[in-house]
């Protein structure tokens, strides 16, 4: 057993059985592995970010790491924007970057570059194996680590001489660490502050799941408070039957508007809001002056006891929540595809139990509060910002959850940074519906150039941001990876779409004119 199959064998003993992979040379050895020990589901992406964006997505849905393969430093390089994204969410990841051998890295060969340093920024664990005999324990620590409230990035560096060696002992990752206690100081402070509308629970991180959401809900109808979450969330589950739970605005204006009116917040797995840029005269703390902010929890604590204490604390724990989402019955109107028609279409089609990725930018703000009383679902978020994240995240979530219907809404200037993604699609066979809002041009730095105070953008301006030169004909790409796509203009025939898409137990693309 050489070092490569000590691995895999340990990453499978840990309970890590999917792999990511985009690999080369020095990577070899892992990839033979992957026939000589059964267990691991290996998962080809034509681009390192779609692996790692992938492996993200397979976390919110699986609640467990799936691991990436990448290559040397540009491999890694080239996946960074998808783990910044999984590390803001608090995904467990594990990276297994191959590494030129001991004998070779003084060599300065072409692909040589810091792993290491390029891992640093977007891993909270890494580490470079040096022995063949150290590789199998040191690839459970990785999985250890990945699993650490509310989920974490290791990376592992892997030099090709320690996976051609013979190999050490498979090795079974430890237990995370227990999550942080509350304060019972704190608690009592938070369930004071806790009265009447001027007063905010604002969630984050697991306090989104089912069962919490009801707790929060039941703390809301006892004390008054209102509810909100922040912008962008991990997984958040919604629908009819479920308490519902808007977010923070992204504009700013619009964000302080909603957060003036509270004179206290308290945090159940989310931080205190900030805005999302900087912009000429405006605050970055979103709260207005004088706004005490109890932190009682982050997203690494136990939430289930603190919303449990909270219920206890303020009495509500006999209480019916508050804010509970009805079915609605949602007609879609006739006419063009606009935010509005676009929001009620995936309203009356979407299916019980679905799984919705949401990187739809600026068309996509209209579609939260459209679908509060929607069939239940779960709602995934780009938490990060590194826009290219909507498509894999959409692959790991299909992977991890094979029965359930993936609905991935995608703005067309983000889908094209991963557009790799669809080939995956077709290959793994997955059902996933993906919409692609053609506004052909990015439409958010439009609305951006005049929050930072470009008030007349010019022609070469405007020109930077446009999509349209040519055009991009989403039909063809799609169908060119092969898969299934149509293009709609009209509201009534995106529902039909949509319906189509789904039906069609694979993955399935409709180009949204808008």
């Amino acid at each position: 057993m050489n070092g490569a199959e000590s691995l895999v064998r340990s990453l499978i003993a840990s309970g890590v059985d999917t792999c990511f992979t985009n690999p080369g040379t020095s990577e070899m050895h892992f990839v033979a592995a992957l026939d000589h020990v059964p267990g691991m589901r290996s998962v080809l992406a034509l681009f390192e970010g779609v692996a790692t964006g992938a492996a993200d997505g397979y976390w919110r849905m699986s609640g467990k790491p799936a691991c990436t393969l990448l290559h040397l430093g540009p491999g890694l390089a080239n996946g960074i924007a998808n783990l910044h994204n999984a590390k803001k969410a608090g995904s467990g990841v594990v990276n297994i970057v191959g590494e030129h051998a001991e004998t070779h890295r003084a060599l300065d060969a072409p692909l040589m570059s810091d792993i290491e340093g390029l891992a640093r920024p977007v891993s909270h664990w890494v580490h470079t194996s040096v022995s063949a005999a150290d590789v199998g324990r040191d690839g459970a620590a990785a999985v250890t680590a990945a699993r650490q409230a509310p989920g974490q990035v290791a990376t592992l560096i892997l030099p090709s001489d320690t996976a051609w060696t013979d190999g050490g002992p498979v090795t079974e990752a430890e237990a995370p660490d227990a999550r942080t206690s509350i304060d019972a100081a704190t608690m009592e402070q938070a369930a004071r502050a806790l009265s009447g509308p001027d007063s905010l629970l604002l969630l984050g991180g697991a306090a989104l799941e089912a069962d919490t959401l009801e707790m929060a809900g039941k703390i809301s109808a006892q004390t008054g408070c209102a509810l909100l979450s922040e912008w962008a969330n991990a997984r958040q589950e919604r629908g009819a039957g479920r308490v519902a739970v808007n977010r923070v605005p992204y504009p700013i204006d619009a964000a302080l508007d909603v957060l003036s009116k509270f004179k206290r917040i308290v945090l159940v797995g989310a931080r205190a809001p900030i805005g999302f840029f900087a912009y000429p005269g405006k605050p970055a703390h979103l709260t207005a002056p004088g706004t005490e902010i109890i932190a009682l929890a982050d997203a690494g604590g136990d939430l289930v006891a603190a919303l449990d204490g909270l219920m206890q604390e303020t009495g509500a724990a006999g209480v019916t929540p508050a804010h509970v989402s009805d079915r609605a019955q949602v007609t879609v109107p006739s006419g063009p595809t606009e935010p509005r028609s676009i929001a009620s279409a995936i309203a009356a089609t979407l299916p019980e139990n679905a799984i919705v990725v949401d990187e739809a930018i600026t068309t996509g703000r209209a579609f939260f509060p459209a679908t509060h009383g929607a069939a239940p679902h779960s709602w995934l978020n780009n938490c990060g910002g590194s826009i290219g994240y909507g498509l894999p995240v959409a692959i790991g979530a299909a992977v991890a959850q094979p029965d359930r219907k993936v609905l991935a809404m995608i703005g067309d200037g983000s889908a094209m940074y991963t557009v790799q993604s669809l080939w995956t699609m077709a290959r793994e066979g997955l059902d996933v519906t993906v919409l692609i809002f053609a506004n052909k041009t990015y439409q958010i730095l439009r609305g951006e150039l005049t929050n930072v105070g470009v008030g007349n953008p010019g022609p070469r301006a405007i020109d930077m941001l446009s999509l349209d030169r040519p055009a991009l004909n989403w039909v063809d790409m799609a169908r060119g990876m092969g898969v299934e796509a149509e293009r709609v203009d009209e509201a009534t025939d995106l529902a039909r779409a949509i319906k189509a898409g789904l039906s069609s137990g694979g993955p399935y693309l409709i180009e949204v004119t808008c």
